[in-house]
């Protein structure tokens, strides 16, 4: 049996919208790349002809990704939990790091399709998000970052659509 992927209602959306995208959009201006550059004759010195077939590869394996990970994918309304303020999948945390620095940051936890760190999006599977699941508002959390051991005050925890 295969296990689903957690999916958050948004990342889903994000990712649906992506697929369309892909199939609406990049595949048809990649298809007429290649035919515009077929027609400039020699295929084989032709850059403009392999470049595009290059493109066309990453955007049928990007869709056919999608469209696994999609079908594969068990989606959650982190807006319907009622975890209070433990975190969970789904949730958004704040958290007060190295107590001395006094710096906030605010992490979601969510899949690992939809995690993206410069959005603020941070995988399940990802260390930090593993030491803070099952945790509360007020607790302290210290995990092994890459860098060496870091301690976070978890300020709150809030679940949003």
């Amino acid at each position: 049996m295969t296990t689903q992927t957690p999916l958050t209602r948004v990342g889903a959306e994000r990712l649906r919208a992506e697929l369309d995208r892909l199939k609406k959009t990049e595949r048809p201006a990649v298809i007429e790349a290649i035919a515009e550059a077929r027609a400039h004759g020699d295929l084989k010195e032709n850059a403009e002809y392999h470049a595009a077939r290059e493109q066309q590869g990453f955007i049928e394996g990007r869709i056919q990704e999608l469209e696994a990970a999609l079908g594969n994918s068990r989606v959650i309304d982190v807006s319907t939990l009622n975890a209070g303020s433990k975190v969970v999948f789904g949730a958004t945390v704040t958290l007060l790091e190295d107590v001395e620095d006094a710096d906030e940051v605010t992490w979601q936890i969510v899949g690992e399709l939809e995690a993206d760190v410069s959005a603020g999006r941070l995988s399940i599977s990802a260390p930090l998000a593993r030491a803070l699941i099952g945790k509360e508002e007020g607790d302290q959390v210290d995990f092994q970052a890459p860098n060496g051991k870091r301690s976070y005050e978890i300020v709150e925890v809030r679940y949003e659509g």
